[in-house]
């Protein structure tokens, strides 16, 4: 076991105590639902986008980029390059969108356009890509943890999970993002500092990085070849493109903030404040991965204790044993990436300085995860608890509801990280589930807002389809060789993608052909 100096573990404990501190502070505000779901519409347009920043920037970037640099290329940076688009698309139609209908939930007019169908339809999507999302962030964070202390995974998500869910419940939205604030910010300079002691560290500084992985061709962003049966730059670039155009314009994390703001100008710019910051961050997190890849392969004996870690975790068998050390000879860097972060950070890092980083870790998983929380609990209130079982519910009962399913989604959220130990890659895991839960409720939303002649029927009809090509997509790689020829050939992330599409066109051709027999009934 890694014992951390006192000095570290007071850096972590004054932090841990800090945030919640700030949700004992803003308890004293939380009178009313709206004050826990919206901060009553009181936060400036720039403390929102440096919020969305920090939910972006979670642990999943923190860890998974550059664990995926380290192990492939920048191929997933494309996913970064996608996100001016998508924010304005959203910034132009999205925010104004929701802003003037004055809904906290991001799916109550999808009941108005399609039917209470659509709208519950909507929110099991969200909430299936809420506990993906924040299972894949407490394994992330609990993968790094476990390489500082030596505690096992289990322990470290529980108490980091006790730890989110007191603060989130406590503060309420305002907390949560006046957290993410300062989190950002402590995200962004644990990053710079973890690259400044690489650099510092590498024998031939940063030129040797430069040659290392031109050599390898780690800056590569992917082939441009139409293939989307492999991670090229094309399908990246559109499975980006649909998963931030979800994220703006369908995710309640982000349309709840849009009606923090004190303006609909205010909100559209904390989008834009979002992307111009995330997309430098992220290639800041791709150049720490490549640099690692370097120091490691100037210094090649150092990486071998990483290998037979990720060995002996694979074979269940002890570090030292042969049998690990014949598996660890064969492993390629893509099998071990997520690990190298950690295993510098142990070993690399100053005393009192590892403190500072395992904080950054520690707001890169809390705020993610705390929004998360307090979004999933709106849209099951709103959605569904006032919706089908109590439309009367008093303020306070609605407060104390909100309170009890933050909760709830807290502890669903862990045990979907608990259930995740185990996986290849983070960020790998994180895009796949996304995207399959992602893909219907985006078609919806858009054929919703465009096709304005699209009725409930053609709806429902459009939805089915998606789901069954979904379903195909996702499920169909397992069938036997005899049914080989049915297998998806397209490339996982093309899941939301195709998912997207398949609703909003089978949507528009079901309008039509509906529009067509009405037309000709009429005529008889």
């Amino acid at each position: 076991m890694h014992n951390l100096p006192f000095i570290d573990l007071a850096v972590i404990a004054l932090y841990m105590l800090a945030m919640v501190g700030i949700g004992f502070y803003f308890s004293r505000k939380n009178k009313n639902s709206d004050q826990f779901t919206k901060a009553s519409g009181r936060i400036p347009g720039w403390a929102i986008g440096l919020s969305i920043y920090a939910t972006f920037l979670s642990s999943n970037t923190f860890l998974g980029v550059p664990g995926k640099a380290f192990g492939s290329n920048w191929n997933a940076f494309v996913f970064s390059i996608s996100m001016p688009l998508a924010a304005w698309v959203a910034s132009k139609y999205f925010v104004p969108f929701y802003r003037s209908t004055g809904e906290i939930s991001a799916y109550t007019h999808l009941e108005k356009r399609f039917g209470p169908w659509a709208r519950t339809y909507a929110v099991v999507c969200f909430l299936l890509t809420q506990f993906a999302r924040m299972g894949s962030i407490f394994f992330g964070i609990a993968l790094s943890l476990q390489a500082l202390t030596g505690f096992s995974m289990q322990s470290i998500m529980i108490v980091m999970g006790i730890c989110i869910i007191i603060y989130t419940v406590l503060g309420g939205m305002e907390a949560v993002i006046w957290t993410e604030v300062a989190q950002g910010i402590i995200k962004t300079l644990g990053a710079l500092l973890i690259l400044f002691l690489i650099v510092k560290d590498l024998p031939g500084g940063f030129s040797a990085i430069v040659d290392v992985a031109k050599a390898d061709d780690k800056f590569s962003l992917g082939s441009l070849s139409p293939d989307f049966t492999q991670s090229t730059f094309w399908v990246v670039l559109f499975y980006g493109f649909f998963i931030n155009l979800n994220n703006f314009g369908m995710d309640q994390n982000y349309i709840q903030r849009y009606h923090t703001a004190q303006t609909a100008k205010q909100a559209a710019k904390s989008v834009w404040l979002c992307v111009w910051m995330y997309v430098p961050a992220s290639l800041l997190f791709f150049i720490i991965g490549t640099a690692l890849y370097a120091f490691y392969q100037t210094q090649p004996g150092l990486i071998d204790p990483v290998k037979l870690q990720v060995a002996a975790e694979r074979l269940g068998v002890a570090a030292t044993s042969p049998e690990a050390q014949q598996l660890a000879a064969t492993l390629a860097p893509a099998d071990y990436g997520d690990k190298v972060l950690p295993f510098f950070m142990v070993n690399n890092i100053p005393t009192g300085l590892v403190g500072l980083i395992v904080s950054a870790l520690l707001s890169a998983a809390m705020s993610t995860i705390s929004s998360n929380m307090n979004a999933s609990a709106t849209v099951f209130t709103v959605d569904i608890y006032q919706k089908y079982f109590k439309p009367d519910i008093t303020d306070k009962r609605k407060l104390y509801l909100l309170h009890v399913s933050t909760i709830v989604f807290g502890v669903i959220g862990l045990c979907t990280g608990l259930a995740m130990i185990g996986a290849k890659s983070l960020l790998d895991i994180w895009w796949e589930l996304s995207g399959i839960f992602a893909g219907g409720m985006l078609g919806l939303f858009l054929l919703g807002l465009i096709s304005r002649q699209t009725k409930n029927a053609a709806a429902i009809t459009a939805v089915i389809i998606g789901i069954i090509v979904i379903l195909w997509m996702t499920f169909s790689g397992k069938l036997n060789e005899n049914y080989a020829f049915l297998r998806n050939p397209l490339h996982k992330n093309m899941i939301i993608v195709v998912g997207t599409l398949s609703i909003f066109l089978a949507g528009l051709l079901a309008t039509r052909l509906l529009q067509r027999k009405q037309e000709n009934n009429t005529a008889e």
